[in-house]
């Protein structure tokens, strides 16, 4: 029954290598739940957050999803948008990322929304969000872009869903699907206007923090530097998130899952959406530090003390900004898969340590003259929420995979071989 459902022209590993690899990712996912059920029924006195820090590890994590799970709405708008226009010829490599986009999206933002609903402590007020909404909150408006950002990646995976093979045989859903498909761009474009602010809205909600002048920006009318910053860096990171997981499935499955081109585009694209937002923080920050700063009557060195130092700033911006848009810009070093997958993944680290910084050391820095630096390190029952959501991205990923058609080029990379031949889905003998 279970090769039934596996998509035409493809290979899968059997179940006695399929079922120990989910139980191993079940564990970890239930481990996440043992956690979220002891914040509900204890507290969230399981977490070390107080009065100081009312953000944590959570809130790290959900900042670090959204911005990698913009790789989904920046390559729908790229797909669906402008490509048949602007970049008519990478359109067929960007085809062929994009359902892995959209899966890997889904997985982003319903692990955040999920790792909210505790944070919130009484997730049976949630809704209390969304009906009696403070209007003058920058978060009013991210909980009802990334809710309904939800609802729109889930629609733009349904029709993938109803493409797996059985599934697909039923007319009723096989017409439902493909009306859905052919409606892609209209839901590509409402997911690019809905990422866009609220993206832009979590790096404003620091930005107008006047009381703490480390976050506290300037800006642009109502909208401080950092809401185009959180943008930006967001939709840099996206692609480079995306290439790392197809490459780590190219890796686990020991197959080619899409050609090398496509890899190639990914990072180009990171790779100079990334060095334009290098050069706008460093522009930002010496920005802050000439103005914001001394107005604060501070100086510099007053926001890095302890753990907190100014090593933070010399990793975000020189090593995992400077280096890895150098890699990814540069033809002869991204060609290099170790640069490739090297600069990638420092681009995704850089971007993960900017929301670290925002969400943490904001926090940690007095705001009285008499205050001292404080320090933050999460409970295990944090820890334990935070890899759950890893254990519940990669059990979906790995099940879409398996029973979805999620490669359109898998089949190509990969023909099934009998007798010594490569045979096509149609039977049909290929030379070479």
């Amino acid at each position: 029954m279970d090769l039934a459902l596996i998509p035409n022209g493809v290979q899968r590993c059997s179940l006695k290598v399929f079922v120990p690899w989910m139980l191993l990712w079940l564990v970890i996912l239930a481990g996440g739940l043992l956690s979220a059920f002891l914040c509900f029924y204890k507290g969230l006195n399981q977490t070390n957050m107080n009065h100081h820090f009312a953000f944590g590890l959570w809130i790290v994590f959900d900042l670090s999803l959204i911005a990698l799970g913009a790789g989904a709405f920046f390559s729908g708008f790229l797909t669906h948008i402008i490509g048949e226009v602007f970049i008519y010829p990478y359109v067929e490599d960007l085809k062929a990322i994009i359902n892995a986009a959209v899966v890997i999206g889904f997985i982003c933002y319903s692990a955040a929304i999920a790792m909210l609903g505790v944070d919130i402590g009484q997730p049976l007020r949630g809704w209390f969000i969304f009906w009696h909404a403070n209007v003058h909150s920058m978060l009013t408006e991210v909980s009802f872009c990334i809710t309904a950002y939800l609802g729109v990646l889930t629609i733009e995976y349904l029709p993938l869903i109803l493409s797996n093979r059985k599934l697909n045989e039923i007319r009723e859903l096989n017409i439902f699907g493909s009306n859905l498909h052919h409606a892609m761009a209209l839901f590509a474009a409402a997911g690019t206007f809905l990422s866009f602010f609220h993206q832009g809205s979590l790096g404003g909600l620091f930005g107008v923090l006047f009381a703490r002048p480390f976050a506290f920006r300037e800006g642009f009318s109502i909208w401080p530097w950092t809401f185009f910053l959180f943008i930006l860096s967001s939709i840099a990171a996206g692609p480079s998130f995306t290439l790392l997981c197809v490459w780590i499935a190219q890796k686990v499955t020991g197959k080619e899952l899409v050609k090398r081109s496509v890899f190639t585009l990914l990072a180009k694209i990171s790779g100079w959406l990334l060095a334009t937002y290098v050069i706008l923080k460093i522009l930002d920050t010496i920005s802050w530090a000439y103005g914001v700063v001394p107005r604060a009557g501070l100086s510099f060195m007053d926001f890095y003390e302890g753990p907190y130092g100014v090593w933070l700033i010399v990793a975000e911006i020189g090593i995992f900004g400077i280096i890895p848009a150098i890699i990814l810009i540069t033809p002869r070093l991204r060609e290099r898969n170790d640069l490739l997958i090297v600069g990638a993944l420092m681009n995704i680290t850089g971007i993960v340590l900017n929301r670290f910084v925002f969400t943490i050391q904001t926090l940690a820095i007095p705001v009285m003259p008499f205050g001292k630096f404080m320090s933050y390190f999460p409970t295990w029952q944090e820890w334990g929420i935070a890899m759950g959501a890893v254990g519940y991205g990669i059990l979906v990923f790995s099940l879409s995979y398996r029973y979805l058609p999620l490669f359109p080029q898998e089949a190509e990379l990969n023909p099934i071989r009998v007798l010594g031949k490569a045979v096509t889905d149609s039977g049909i003998v290929k030379r070479g």
